[in-house]
């Protein structure tokens, strides 16, 4: 999404904002700007712990599911938190270089640097218009099966349930699809949209509510939860349950939850499994015994659009956590997003990755698939990456697609034109029905396969490049994992290999996100940050590069596993060097132990080593794909005896790629379960008060629910405004077997100036061999220093001085602005004729004043009219009637006195 300014949201955004766009008449002007730093709609002010920048918009920040940021001069600095009334943005940055910032801007987490420019087609869009498809599926998932469908809603209340992740009430509503006349216990699957609009159809000018939910007066709720037709009706037409629910109200309050509400979306999800358990087995609620017996709810799996994507995952791993209560098999996180690296083992999952997605511009849920293919020793569940070229965030979701949606709705990629590779002209962007078709047939197809074992559907989701025939002419990449027991990991390729494994002119280098060369992390789903988990290390890979054609990366095969007649193929993951030509070629070479050879050119069996399409800002991507080698295809060698796999660089002469998990695989589906048995992760909670001087340690515990037999890791590292009082604490935590504690030490340093208490995280992420339970630590550093008092003294002033200043004094510095607001009111001096509170007409007889953090004086400044008249003194009085951050009896009315000059 492009840089926005108070003036620049986009046509579409301001159709989507739903409350009114202009302030209250009644609400208080912004404090004055100082002048370390300041534009016509920004400023950057010292604050306790560094610089507070803000930018004021004249439209409300619109509901993303990316996170907003702030960049200045176009590099994002950091996620913003919004006002109340969602009309500014702000942080806190100890980066001092914003002191020089020339321009501020609000940009966004899936697209952090935010400009994007007009660019030529890249050098390989016409190879991707016409890339091969795989052979059809006999079973087309996308299409009806023997079942009628019939639909029913319920709806329990706009405040029917307190979620604690988001310490507010949230609604109970859901649409039901059910196969008409399906007897037994069905599979049941829950949809869970994302972020997006909660309100439509008031008066869009109007002053902001008193609560953002529920929807209220002429106000109605967008009914996001009814966007998902078409792979609900085809999957109840296969004889499964599926029921999409209602999030609205997480949607209006998660800009105050410290994880962006993946907590509260995850409660939600079950307790809506808790209604259906009751529904099914004594009945009641608005269905009677309809569903008695007619649910399996050892059988259920979860799709979740954008921030939805990220509360399904938080959902599987909750119910473990529960105890599996549950049987949760199967997440499709769609479009997702993922700010806080979590893993989702033991259960089947696959990742919808849009290509030309507009909001979640990173495709930030690639991670979920890195993060989580090893995450767990022995795990038998499969997992993939579906890459959907041409389809953007909102389509898939006909309430957020233009044309089909009953609130106002938009085409989140904001190129309207025929521009490469996403305009919605473009000839490779899918139309909303294209895409809707594409979602259907891969979100049927999967949980078809993973909920009812219905394998003719694995060649859709095993990296084998089966096709849908609904999917029409959508180009599609699957990048697959198969079960521990279907595969035979070679290597990883996250480490340094040994001495002698590479020869000729080529050397190799293991790199993570420093391995591709570009500035736009929008365009490295592998390598970008995560906003609550930044200094997570990213995916770590090879990097081959060569200068002759007789480079050899060879990966041995140890004794015991050189049998590979029962594998269907032997599969890599590849890219090619963004930095270097935009195709490449390598040639896989496999030897057996007599020395006789197979030989096989990557370019032979797909696209992997092609440039994505797209040229210039936010694509092309830097996806890494499979390389796939069916073993049918090693010809005269012994593959009873395998000894190594041969990466040759024979084809080209120059180049480099970047490499990952090499192994043998076939298809399979598994294994899938909650992940019950799994030790659990926790971090603990502090509160401490900050003292008045000195550095103190205070110590948060990351805890482990049992010993293991094993090592557990978990990265941990503190987040939010930490301000100077909170060190940055990033590092992994390892458990050696036995342990269950470990101490996380994070300075604190105290002062002596009043100031707001201090919220931040330590945030777990990206656990090997565990669980995670309560990923979020909560630290709360209470100020511990007396509220200074204030003085305001009368002032006197001659009319020609410009300015008439009433000294302010506060007892001590604070850390805070200190604030008065009042109303200046007529003696002999007249309002417009003598004096005046800001230099704008009308003359307004409120004013405002402030002290600036650190300081102990200000000035609360009136504005003199000089006249030629001779007249004696005059007096007015400045009427205190509010105050923030400070001791001060109001009202309190100030007398000033203007002399006459004449």
């Amino acid at each position: 999404m492009r840089l926005i300014g108070s003036k620049t949201l986009s046509l579409g955004m301001v159709a989507l904002l739903g409350w009114g766009l202009v302030p209250s008449a009644s609400a208080a002007p912004p404090p004055p700007t100082n002048t370390v730093a300041k534009g016509n709609d920004w400023r950057i002010e010292p604050v306790a712990g560094g610089y507070r920048v803000t930018l004021d918009l004249d439209r409300r920040v619109p509901l993303r599911d990316a996170l907003p940021m702030l960049a200045v001069d176009g590099r994002a600095i950091g996620v913003a938190k919004e006002s109340a009334d969602r009309r500014s943005v702000s942080l806190i940055s100890k980066d001092p270089t914003v002191l020089k910032a020339r321009d501020v801007k609000l940009t966004w987490s899936g697209d952090p640097d935010g400009q994007r420019s007009k660019a030529a087609a890249g050098p390989t869009d016409a190879e991707w218009l016409k890339a091969k498809m795989g052979p059809a599926l006999a079973d087309d998932p996308g299409a009806k099966g023997r079942y009628a469908v019939e639909t029913a809603e319920y709806n329990l209340g706009d405040e029917a349930i307190y979620l604690p992740g988001l310490k507010q009430k949230s609604e109970l509503r859901g649409k039901v699809y059910s196969p008409r006349g399906a007897t037994g216990a069905r599979p049941l699957i829950v949809f869970l949209h994302g972020r997006h609009q909660v309100c439509y159809g008031g008066d869009e000018n109007g002053p902001f509510p008193e609560k953002p939910w529920p929807c209220t007066g002429v106000w109605k709720s967008i009914p996001s939860y009814r966007g998902y037709d078409g792979p609900a009706e085809a999957l109840a037409s296969h004889g499964y349950q599926v029921v999409s629910i209602s999030a609205n109200a997480v949607n209006a309050w998660d800009s105050d939850a410290y994880d962006a509400g993946a907590q509260a979306r995850a409660e939600l999800v079950l307790d809506h499994l808790d209604l259906w358990k009751k529904w099914s087995t004594v009945g009641g609620g608005p269905f009677g015994t309809k569903f008695v017996g007619k649910v399996d709810l050892r059988n259920i799996g979860l799709m979740g659009h954008s921030r939805g994507g990220e509360g399904v995952a938080r959902a599987a791993v909750l119910n473990a956590d529960r105890g599996g209560r549950y049987g949760i098999r199967a997440v499709l996180p769609l479009a997702p997003t993922d700010f806080a690296r979590a893993t989702v083992p033991g259960v089947a999952m696959s990742v919808v990755l849009p290509y030309c997605d507009g909001d979640v511009s990173d495709l930030q849920g690639q991670k979920f698939y890195d993060d989580t293919r090893y995450s767990v020793t022995g795990d038998n569940a499969p997992r993939s990456t579906v890459t959907v070229l041409g389809a953007n965030h909102n389509f898939f979701n006909t309430e957020w697609t233009p044309g089909q949606s009953v609130a106002p709705s938009n085409d989140d990629w904001y190129e309207e034109g025929s521009e490469s590779p996403c305009g919605a002209k473009y000839v490779g962007r899918l139309t909303a029905k294209q895409q809707q078709a594409v979602g259907t047939a891969y979100v049927a197809g999967f949980f078809r396969l993973q909920l009812g074992h219905e394998k003719q559907l694995l060649p859709l989701l095993d990296g084998s490049n089966g096709r849908a025939v609904s999917a029409g002419k959508a180009v599609v990449r699957v990048v697959a994992q198969a079960p521990a027991a279907d595969r035979r990991d070679l290597s990883r390729l996250d480490q340094p290999l040994p001495a002698g494994a590479v020869s000729g002119k080529a050397k190799t280098a293991v790199c993570s996100s420093g391995c591709v060369q570009i500035e736009d992390q929008s365009q490295l789903p592998h390598w970008g940050p995560s906003w609550f988990a930044e200094k997570t290390p990213t995916l770590a890979v090879t990097k081959l590069s060569w200068t002759g054609k007789d480079g050899v990366l060879r990966v041995p095969v140890a004794a015991g596993q050189r049998d590979v007649r029962q594998y269907a193929a032997l599969t890599f993951r590849a890219a090619p060097d963004a930095a270097g030509a935009p195709r490449t070629d390598l040639s896989i070479r496999v030897v057996d132990g007599h020395g006789r050879a197979a030989s096989v050119p990557a370019s032979t069996l797909g696209d992997a080593l092609v440039r994505m399409p797209g040229s210039g800002d936010v694509t092309p991507k830097n996806l890494l794909r499979t390389v796939r080698v069916p073993i049918a295809s090693l010809k005269g060698i012994d593959l009873r005896d395998v000894r190594a796999v041969e990466l040759r660089t024979d084809r080209v002469a120059s180049g480099s790629v970047f490499l990952s998990d090499v192994s043998f695989s076939r298809p399979g589906v598994g294994t899938s379960a909650p992940a019950v048995l799994l030790p659990k992760l926790s971090a603990s909670s502090v509160k401490v008060q900050e003292g008045n001087t000195g550095t103190k340690n205070v110590d948060f515990f990351v805890t482990l629910s049992r010993p293991s037999i094993r090592p557990v890791s978990v990265y941990a590292e503190t987040n939010g405004d930490l301000g100077q009082s909170v060190g940055q604490v990033a590092r992994k935590v390892v458990f050696t077997p036995g342990q269950t504690r470990q101490k996380i030490t994070v300075p604190v340093t105290g002062n002596t100036r009043d100031s707001d208490d201090l919220a931040f995280s330590l945030v777990l992420s990206a656990p090997h061999d565990g669980l995670l339970d309560e990923p979020f630590g909560h630290g709360l550093v209470v100020d511990d220093d007396p509220t200074p008092t204030l003085k305001i003294g009368p002032a006197t002033a001659s009319e020609n001085a410009g300015v008439l200043k009433f000294p302010m004094t506060l007892s001590a510095p604070s850390d805070r602005y200190v604030s008065v607001q009042g109303d200046l009111k007529d003696g002999t001096a007249v309002l417009g004729k003598d004096f005046k509170a800001f230099d704008e007409e009308p003359p307004s007889r409120s004013f405002y004043a402030y002290i600036e953090p650190g300081q102990a004086k200000g000035v609360l400044e009136v504005r003199l009219v000089d006249d030629k008249v001779k007249e004696p003194a005059e007096t007015f009085t400045a009427s205190v009637t509010e105050v923030d951050a400070a001791q001060l009896k109001v009202p309190l009315g100030l007398i000033g006195t203007i002399t006459d000059n004449d």
